[in-house]
């Protein structure tokens, strides 16, 4: 591991362990809305040479975050459900406005960025923000444990073991750290288990645990993939140069988003 990926990691780290700790519901939500909006901002830049993305959407999309837990939560079941449908109204409208000076194809890449981006964001604070028998502020760690462990171990293991390629989309894969990163995922998340257990009081099922490790660690390394479709379509390594050996916010959530929408059902069904 290069030392600027060590140095950026030894710092990022620590920062969103306390905020996680410290932070409230509200305080989330505005995190991710800035996340967001960085997000969409590095996706609309790289995007820039082959569409006109429409940018204001996207931002507004991604500043509304800041508010998901002031709005009533039956309201905000009807604003989720009409999100898409809104959203299209809007896009099309501004198509329409121009003239077709926006073109279609403008419109499908700004969708699928507010929708890959924002939307997937998007359930990131809303796990924080579960109020149950097990708290959001808990269960989003089984999130990070499985982003963030899949990540590290599938480098250390493919740089350093990995002889198999996995596929030509992201040539520095291999089968070996794939498979390294979905056992850690699974191990990492089981020992937090156990920690919740025996020290916290809790009654959480290690079976059902590992399951939801491994099938999230699939789903985060698929995002990861899926980032790189991105990359490759744009012609670009990183989404951008703001975190030092780490890419942009992009390449650093692009697993831990992707894995959100179905952390949020798995974890709220089973747990």
């Amino acid at each position: 591991m290069n030392l600027k990926r060590l140095l950026t990691a030894i710092i990022g780290l620590p920062i969103v362990i306390i905020l996680f700790i410290i932070g409230n519901k509200y305080m989330m939500d505005f995190i991710f809305a800035m996340i967001a909006i960085v997000g969409f901002y590095e996706y609309s830049k790289c995007a820039s040479h082959k569409v006109h993305i429409i940018s204001w959407v996207g931002y507004i999309c991604a500043a509304s975050l800041a508010c998901l837990h002031m709005v009533p939560i039956k309201i905000l079941f009807y604003i989720l459900m009409l999100s898409i449908p809104c959203l299209l109204f809007v896009l099309f409208l501004h198509v329409i406005i121009t003239d077709m000076k926006i073109t279609f194809e403008d419109m499908a890449f700004t969708l699928v960025g507010i929708t890959y981006i924002i939307c997937f964001t998007a359930f990131l604070p809303l796990t924080y923000g579960i109020e149950g028998a097990i708290s959001g502020k808990i269960l989003i760690w089984y999130i990070i444990f499985a982003a963030w462990g899949t990540d590290t171990f599938a480098y250390l293991i493919g740089k350093n073991f990995g002889k198999r390629k996995l596929s030509k989309i992201s040539p520095n894969k291999t089968v070996e750290g794939c498979i390294a990163g979905t056992i850690a995922s699974v191990a990492i998340n089981i020992g937090f288990t156990y920690f919740l257990n025996q020290y916290l009081g809790y009654h959480i099922s290690y079976s059902t645990i590992a399951i939801i490790g491994f099938v999230l660690s699939i789903i985060g390394q698929i995002g990861d993939f899926s980032a790189s479709v991105v990359k490759r379509y744009f012609n670009i390594k990183d989404f951008s140069k703001l975190f030092p050996g780490h890419g942009g916010m992009m390449d650093r959530i692009d697993s831990v988003m992707f894995i959100a929408p179905f952390a949020y059902c798995l974890l709220t069904m089973f747990l």
